[in-house]
């Protein structure tokens, strides 16, 4: 059954980005003490093409899977989570694998610790033609970030040549730098980045990885304002997060519109009692893109909407966002009440 959505596209939204099975220990348990693992799906572009889902979108993943059991359980998850797998690519060789990681939770003054186990995962194989020539005209927007493009030389390759065709398709292009040390370099990234921000429109870019990586200076203000001036990107956002402890954030952001030449900004969220705070940019990146897809003007309620869906995704477990809309709406109201509020929803 064909998809009928706005601009006659069978999609609101697609993402390209490796999909990983996550593994960590129950509770606050350490990596080196623990014999029990709780098994779960995340990736950048997926949390961020879930979190769009849950709130009303058509969205579609990008991805290479391993064609044996635990690819058919990330693809399940998928589905689960209200996301396509029209374009997903099966690795049938007898090597495939899903990349891993290993996730400990930090509590004070302990801080969250990783392991990752990607190497040589199927993705890492993922080529152009993997897909079907019309993916390419059949989204309203295209979202990818620094991490895929910082993989190995194969996803960067795939990655800027689907940002090309995408935009060639008549697509809005997002992208988040998403920087990521343990993948390259700052002038590695920063080498590449320079190079596809001719086709971005919505850009992610923290004030930090801006500075160190870009070389920016200046205010926040004046850094997120000089990216719509050297390329012909329409906005600009950064998160703009305060760790008190591993357990309490205060979360809240920064967006610059080239159309109106204005930064939003709103109260942030103070002291949210973090769970997982894995994801939470990325659900950030999915209210802003939620909400400038259901209305491309209006950047104040685009904070609005990635500042409530980051914060409370601290809150979850996972690396995936889980609130829909009404949870979303729900919490921004409370956010902006002076007055009474209750405890609890009944």
């Amino acid at each position: 059954m064909k998809h009928i959505v706005a601009d006659n596209k069978d999609f609101d939204m697609l993402t390209f980005g490796e999909v990983l099975l996550r593994l960590s220990p129950t509770g606050d348990g350490r990596l080196a003490d623990g014999e029990t693992f709780v098994k779960r799906v995340g990736g950048a572009e997926l949390n961020v093409a879930t979190g769009v889902s849950l709130l009303g979108q058509r969205t579609g993943v990008i991805s290479v899977l391993p064609a044996n059991d635990i690819g058919v359980y990330a693809k399940n998850r998928i589905r689960f989570s209200g996301v396509s797998d029209d374009f997903i690519a099966f690795d049938e060789a007898h090597d495939a694998r899903l990349g891993v990681y290993y996730y400990e939770s930090g509590a004070y003054p302990r801080k969250p610790g990783i392991v990752y186990d990607r190497a040589h995962a199927s993705f890492t194989k993922v080529r152009i033609e993997d897909f079907p020539e019309n993916i390419f005209s059949c989204t309203r927007l295209f979202h990818t970030s620094g991490i895929t493009l910082g993989l190995c030389e194969q996803t960067r390759k795939t990655g800027v040549e689907m940002i090309r065709r995408f935009k060639e398709g008549g697509a809005v292009i997002s992208f988040d730098v998403n920087f990521r040390g343990n993948l390259w370099t700052g002038d590695e990234a920063r080498e590449c980045i320079e190079k596809i921000l001719p086709y971005v429109d919505i850009f992610f870019c923290s004030e930090d990885t801006a500075r160190l990586t870009f070389g920016k200076t200046g205010t926040a203000e004046e850094i997120l304002k000089s990216f719509t001036e050297e390329y012909p990107i329409k906005v600009v956002a950064a998160t703009q997060r305060i760790v008190h402890s591993p357990k309490h954030h205060t979360f809240g952001s920064i967006l610059y519109a080239r159309e109106t030449d204005t930064f939003y900004s709103e109260e942030p969220y103070h002291r949210v009692q973090v769970i997982d705070r894995i994801g939470s940019g990325d659900a950030y990146v999915s209210g802003v893109l939620y909400a400038l897809l259901t209305d491309a003007h209006d950047y104040q309620r685009a904070v609005e909407f990635g500042d409530a869906t980051g914060s409370v995704k601290n809150t979850i477990p996972g690396d995936m966002p889980s609130s829909d809309l009404d949870e979303i709406e729900s919490v921004i109201a409370s956010h902006k009440s002076t007055g009474y509020q209750s405890e609890m929803n009944r």
